[in-house]
């Protein structure tokens, strides 16, 4: 497996804008993260279980910044989640918490 070195000097297990990162495109965060979760296979899904498998892969958040799943799940204070909506639900709340996002709308 190829490793990348992002300019903060972080050396990741694949490239974030290849195809295991992106699936050769540009993707970001949520898209990317979505890709990693089976709807119908993977719920109900354990935090650390989801993390052993992926926590050190890296997803890029903008045009600049590329965190690694590990970085992002820091901020998600669930342990479980029983559908893939209640991930994307605490993974949002996280990524705001956190400020990895630039965009925040308001209520």
């Amino acid at each position: 497996m190829a490793e990348m070195e992002d300019p903060s000097g972080r050396d990741w297990v694949h490239d974030p804008d290849g195809e295991k990162g992106s699936e050769g495109g540009r993707k970001y965060d949520m898209a990317v993260l979505s890709k990693m979760v089976d709807e119908h296979e993977d719920f109900p899904l354990e935090k650390d279980v989801f993390l052993e498998e992926y926590g050190e892969w890296p997803v890029r958040v903008n045009h600049e910044k590329v965190v690694s799943v590990d970085d992002i799940f820091e901020h998600v204070t669930e342990e479980s989640f029983e559908t893939k909506v209640d991930f994307h639900e605490a993974v949002g709340d996280a990524m705001r918490r956190a400020n990895l996002w630039d965009y925040h709308p308001t209520e």
